[in-house]
């Protein structure tokens, strides 16, 4: 155990993660030069193509240190997303030490902050990174100075590299080494694993990702899934090296990987404990927490032939991705569809490429929104995240909204127009605290469903990009939600209906209204399309008919012959006002959810 070594990287978001994991690798001759790619751990095209990770990964690498000692190192790849917090907590739950990785030129951010709170939750050694040092605009020693003010970690222990050209490396790969420290346990007390990943295979069913933290595991035995309550057998176990490497057995402290019949990761839970069915350890690993859906949107096929295959893609991402959640959900405008749960943003729009890439699907998304809990007149408490189940008006007593804790970081130049920004979107409370000569941590608690939209996008733009975000949930608290209905014609369209605070409803009413005038074709009637709480009518836009000159024909005679035939025209187009349908195309809806919603 002396010569194991479990370790993840966490920064923020883009400080160089991924590319520092493919350093190490390259250096501990984990791959060929031939099988080679840059974001090796990253298996998905979006995360490549974005520069993101979306997937924790893991690999087990050899490594002679120079000591003249062999070690085996367990490296954990995590996310930088703040929406993929929980993937971070499970892989720091399955390390001892973890590199802490900071971007040269950037600095110390927010999610740098956010996932060293989680470390030291969790008693991690810690060993500071500074990446990125051959950008022209790197400056180690103010970097330096961070780490000490804003992290509380030694500044001189941080090891600069370049992830790019490979400089510092080996400083690394010893600091690993030699700062972090052997995991603890007794290979003879009862099995208790540690569940921290899992992914599905078409041929061998969900292969986990474990850390034995007590026992020894072999091929053959009856495991246990304490959380799940669900019994298998072990058909094969080994190490992550990019490809399975099968050995005999799993001893404390090493990570690896478990085949072992399960048909879908919706069977178990991810952050479970196994054990041995015959002999059973007394309690779990402590620290499991299920991941929490935040936001809530309905997803319909373009076409209504598209649903079944629909229904199979959702069904095959939520064999891998235990995240996602989705029940049936239809509507009178677009059909039948899904009403899914996101952890964020950006998980939906990762799901969203994801169905229209892989699974060449046409979609048609609703606005996104949050869980209110509703206290109604006949004492009952009711959740509703969709417009569709809002009660009557007249039945509530109570509406509550989930608000989160806001900690951005910010240069000191910026302050006036972030506070600004929070205050627009609602902010409770702000408060400052200087960290260092010329940063600025801003916090603020403000509603959950104010952050969905824009909010990120806003604040890199008055910052320049070096404003940074993480949140935390922290309660519901009391708030002033409406229903808002879109009407068509005098119609209602479901599709279209959102549930948002009351002074924010005309703004975004008025929104809606202007994108489906541009939308929508002109008829031979006039068409009006307006927002409506209840019977109050909030905003309006008015699409004009098209007009064809009756009179054309005429020439001469007595003006009442025109009068006649105008006369005769208004009665027809009043009957068609009255009868005729308006035929909203699919980009209407589309021009509605995607554009900017304020």
């Amino acid at each position: 155990m002396k010569n194991i070594r479990n370790f993840c990287i966490i920064a923020h978001i883009d400080h160089g993660k991924s590319t520092l994991a493919d350093r190490l690798i390259q250096a501990c001759g984990g791959v060929t030069q031939r099988e080679f790619h840059d974001q090796i751990l990253d298996s998905m095209d979006i995360e490549r193509e974005r520069g993101i990770t979306i997937k924790s990964n893991s690999i087990s690498l050899s490594y002679k240190a120079k000591d003249g000692q062999d070690y085996l190192l367990n490296l954990i790849d995590t996310p930088g997303h703040v929406d993929f917090s929980h993937e971070v907590r499970r892989s720091l739950m399955a390390c001892d030490g973890a590199l802490i990785v900071v971007d040269a030129s950037q600095g110390v951010e927010a999610q740098t902050v956010a996932n060293l709170y989680l470390a030291l939750e969790y008693n991690l050694t810690l060993l500071p990174v500074i990446n990125k040092i051959d950008l022209p605009a790197a400056d180690v020693e103010k970097v330096r100075e961070e780490i000490d003010a804003d992290l509380g970690l030694d500044p001189f222990a941080a090891i600069p590299v370049s992830a790019k050209t490979g400089v510092g490396i080996d400083d690394v790969l010893e600091g690993i080494v030699t700062t972090l420290p052997c995991p603890q346990g007794d290979p003879d007390a009862p099995l208790k694993a540690l569940v921290f990943d899992a992914h599905f295979d078409t041929y061998r069913g969900v292969i986990l990702q474990v850390r034995v933290m007590e026992g020894t595991l072999k091929t053959g035995d009856l495991i246990h899934f304490m959380h799940g309550g669900r019994d298998y057998k072990v058909d094969e176990l080994g190490y992550n090296q990019l490809k399975l490497n099968p050995k005999k057995q799993l001893s404390v402290g090493e990570v690896g990987y478990i085949v072992a019949g399960v048909k879908s990761v919706q069977d178990i839970e991810i952050g479970d404990t196994l054990t041995h069915l015959e002999r059973q350890a007394s309690e779990p690993i402590p620290g499991y927490k299920k991941a929490k859906q935040v936001v809530f949107s309905s997803i319909y096929p373009m076409s209504t032939d598209e649903y079944q295959d629909l229904t199979k893609a959702l069904e095959k991402l939520a064999i891998n991705d235990a995240a996602l959640t989705f029940e049936k959900d239809s509507s009178a405008a677009l059909g039948f569809g899904f009403r899914c749960g996101f952890l964020g943003l950006l998980h939906l729009d990762v799901i969203q490429e994801r169905l229209e890439r892989e699974f060449d699907l046409g979609l048609v998304i609703s606005a996104p929104s949050v869980k209110y809990k509703l206290g109604l007149k006949d004492g009952t408490t009711i959740d509703v995240d969709n417009p569709s189940y809002w009660p009557d008006p007249m039945s509530i007593d109570s509406t509550t909204e989930p608000y989160i804790k806001a900690s951005i970081l910010i240069p000191e130049e910026y302050v006036g127009p972030v506070m600004e920004l929070c205050r627009e979107h609602r902010s409770d409370s702000q408060t400052m605290n200087y960290l260092s000569a010329g940063r600025v941590e801003v916090v603020s608690e403000m509603p959950l469903g104010e952050v969905l939209f824009d909010f990120y996008g806003k604040l890199k733009m008055i910052t320049r990009g070096y404003g940074s975000f993480d949140y935390e949930p922290i309660e519901y608290r009391k708030t002033d939600i409406v229903k808002v209905d879109i009407l068509v014609n005098k119609e209602p369209v479901d599709a279209l209906s959102y549930l948002v605070h009351r002074e924010k409803s005309r703004t975004r009413a008025l929104h809606y209204c202007e994108q489906l005038a541009e939308a929508i074709p002109r008829h031979q009637f006039k068409i009006p399309i307006q927002g409506a709480i209840g019977g109050e009518i909030i905003a309006r836009s008015t699409i004009q008919p098209y007009r064809k000159d009756v009179t054309a024909k005429l020439y001469g005679g007595d003006v009442t012959r025109k009068n006649k035939l105008l006369e005769k025209q208004k009665k027809g187009k009043a009957k068609m006002k009255q009868f005729g349908s308006v035929n909203i195309p699919q980009k209407a809806f589309i021009s509605v959810l995607r554009s900017d919603k304020d």
